[in-house]
């Protein structure tokens, strides 16, 4: 999926495919796919996303983006923080409770929210939701 690697900055392009994923794992499984294709590990979790972002240089699409919001939205994020909150250590708890307060009180991010935050917080990707 990456192309567009001949031009002169080097900058490539990927596509993120929203229809083969419908959870935050099958996400994770499909950057991996996309953006790691060579290393021997996968991204599991919101820091790996956003570590493995600072090797990327160009355009990163995101085909099916509705789909995406839809699938890590509410209540996709209401179980994961949820989930968080269940398992305990090594997670700050509290932290976790008042992103889960903000989200029902309609003030929090979803995942898909926080996985656009990450994309844009990174100035050398250009991000294209379709």
């Amino acid at each position: 999926m990456e192309s567009n690697t001949s031009n002169k900055n080097n900058k490539k392009s990927a596509v993120i495919d929203g229809s083969h994923f419908s959870d935050l794992s099958g996400f994770y499984e499909e950057v991996s796919e996309v953006l790691m294709k060579d290393e021997d590990w996968k991204v599991g979790t919101l820091d790996g996303f956003d570590d493995i972002l600072y090797g990327f240089e160009g355009e990163i699409i995101w085909k099916e983006s509705e789909k995406s919001k839809q699938d890590l939205g509410f209540e996709a994020t209401k179980v994961f923080y949820e989930n968080k909150i269940k398992q305990g250590k090594p997670f700050n708890v509290e932290l976790i409770q008042q992103k889960l307060d903000d989200l029902i009180n309609g003030t929090g991010q979803t995942i898909f929210e926080i996985l656009i935050e990450i994309l844009e917080s990174h100035k050398n990707i250009n991000l294209t939701l379709k």
